[in-house]
């Protein structure tokens, strides 16, 4: 498992929260999403071998956000 910190921009509410967490948290070896929303954070911890982080950042742009790290 490897951790990971994604700066996300455009989330401002908990509507955004849950489509980050929705959106990601089902992929597989993705064990937990935490988002920060004053810090424009997504914290993750996930297994690289079962999806990529590529992966991961195009399923946050497909909700609406930036992904700019």
């Amino acid at each position: 498992m490897e951790n990971t910190v994604l700066n996300v921009d455009g989330m401002s509410c908990e509507h955004c929260v849950k489509a980050v967490k929705g959106a990601v948290g089902v992929l597989p070896g993705v064990a937990d999403v935490s988002v920060d929303l004053e810090g424009k954070t997504v914290s993750l911890r996930y297994d690289p071998a079962q999806t990529p982080l590529d992966k991961i950042k195009l399923e946050i742009e497909d909700q609406g956000y930036t992904v700019s790290s």
